[in-house]
């Protein structure tokens, strides 16, 4: 060690001694002892600096902070440093130069992207604001064990972004319409801007069967691709009342739609296993007729003919009355294929039932049908104290090909072989 390295290290040495003692005079007097022997090093620069900070001397300390910066300019602190300085100059831009410093030295530096969100958010350039805290965020969730102080900036961040969405979702819903359903062709624009403002989420098709690739997984299908609808409505009093005097008439052909087997493990379906909560009566189940319920239900029988139904042996099509009582709830569940629509057909809905299709919630309207794909994740709910009916069944799925069609025909019919 040179003899001028030495006396540094010397004053150093004396420098903390007195901080520890509490004597600032000579804890200064050997500070810029040893600074006057080192006048480019970074940390006797830096250390000098804070004391002006302490004095509230701005443009001195900024003055040492930009000394330590430049000798030491991979080192974040010292930026992190000059920009509170600049700070307390009422220098924006001076203040966002250095915190963009630091984090070109350490893009993950906690306290600058701290700083640099709180100084954006403070200058009302709220786009920039918006990145800064969500890479606060985004730091911060990494961070093993967070001590409390980090956690509070998370939270600070998250509230922001929170009022910073409302203030979005305010803007838009005046700019696009709030009522959403209402046009089909905004449908989904809207469900785009609900993912970008983080109130929505996108769903995606889960088959515990046969999955079909490159087809749209949307929740509910747009009505415009089913115009025999006209048709199935208009029979909807005839079908209604078919329905009705089924349930009235009650016998064999009701039965509780979920039955599982003895001795199966306790799931989600447990508390509707036999219970007429849930009560099916089948004109076609799994591809095979009932045709004693048709008969029963020629309204009903020549509605299904006219639909586009899937001619499968032992899978499909199925078309039954479904009868929710009041109070039960068909949880969350996915289907079979995305190769089908599943369409209800509203026949009785008393107030308080709703149906779910992954992120949207519609309400039955007794006499307008809809389709949607069962292989997003759906429930359906009766609040009420009256019973539900719905007439359900399945079709091909509009978008595809009648050569698709057949060629889906043909290989659940190799299967069966």
């Amino acid at each position: 060690m040179t003899e001028q390295a030495n006396k540094v290290q010397q004053h150093l040495a004396a420098f903390s001694d007195a901080r520890r003692r509490g004597d600032r005079g000579a804890e200064l007097r050997h500070l810029d002892a040893a600074l006057a022997l080192a006048p480019h090093d970074p940390q006797l620069l830096n250390a000098r600096g804070m004391h002006h900070l302490q004095d509230q001397n701005w443009d001195a300390a900024s003055d040492l902070f930009k000394q330590a910066a430049a000798a030491d300019p991979g080192e974040p602190i010292l930026w992190i440093n000059l920009a509170t300085a600049r700070r307390a100059l009422d220098d924006v831009p001076g203040e966002r130069a250095a915190l963009d410093r630091a984090l070109a030295a350490d893009r993950f530096q906690f306290t600058a992207l701290f700083r640099k969100a709180e100084l954006e958010q403070r200058a009302g350039t709220e786009g920039d604001a918006v990145l800064a805290w969500a890479a606060v965020i985004q730091v911060g969730r990494q961070i093993s064990n967070p001590p409390q102080p980090v956690l509070d900036v998370i939270r600070q961040g998250e509230a922001f972004m929170a009022t910073h969405a409302g203030k979005l979702s305010d803007r838009y819903d005046a700019l696009f319409g709030a009522d959403r359903a209402a046009d089909p062709d905004m449908r989904r624009f809207n469900r785009c801007l609900d993912i970008v403002l983080g109130r929505g989420t996108t769903y995606r098709n889960e088959c515990h069967g046969l999955y079909y690739p490159f087809l749209p997984a949307d929740e509910f299908f747009d009505k415009r691709l089913f115009p025999w609808f006209a048709e199935l409505e208009a029979a909807a009093a005839d079908i209604r009342r078919e329905g009705l005097a089924l349930i009235e008439q009650g016998g064999e052909d009701l039965r509780p739609y979920v039955r599982m087997e003895e001795g199966a493990p306790e799931s989600k379906w447990s508390p509707l296993d036999q219970s007429l909560d849930w009560t099916a009566c089948f004109l076609w189940e799994y591809g095979v007729p009932n045709q004693r319920v048709l008969d029963r239900c020629p309204a009903t029988a020549a509605a299904l003919a006219r639909a586009p139904l899937a001619p499968i042996p032992g899978k499909a099509p199925s078309a039954f009355f479904s009868m929710l009582r009041p109070g039960a709830h068909i949880p969350p569940h996915t289907g079979v294929t995305n190769t089908r629509a599943i369409i209800h057909l509203p026949l009785v809905v008393p107030p308080g039932c709703e149906f779910r299709v992954g992120g949207e919630t519609r309400q039955w309207v007794e006499g307008e049908a809809f389709a949607f794909d069962d292989t997003i994740e759906h429930e359906a709910i009766n609040r009420s104290d009256e019973n539900r009916l719905v007439l359900i069944f399945d079709v091909w799925n509009p978008h595809l090909s009648s050569r698709e069609q057949a060629l889906l025909v043909d290989f659940f019919a190799s299967q069966a072989g």
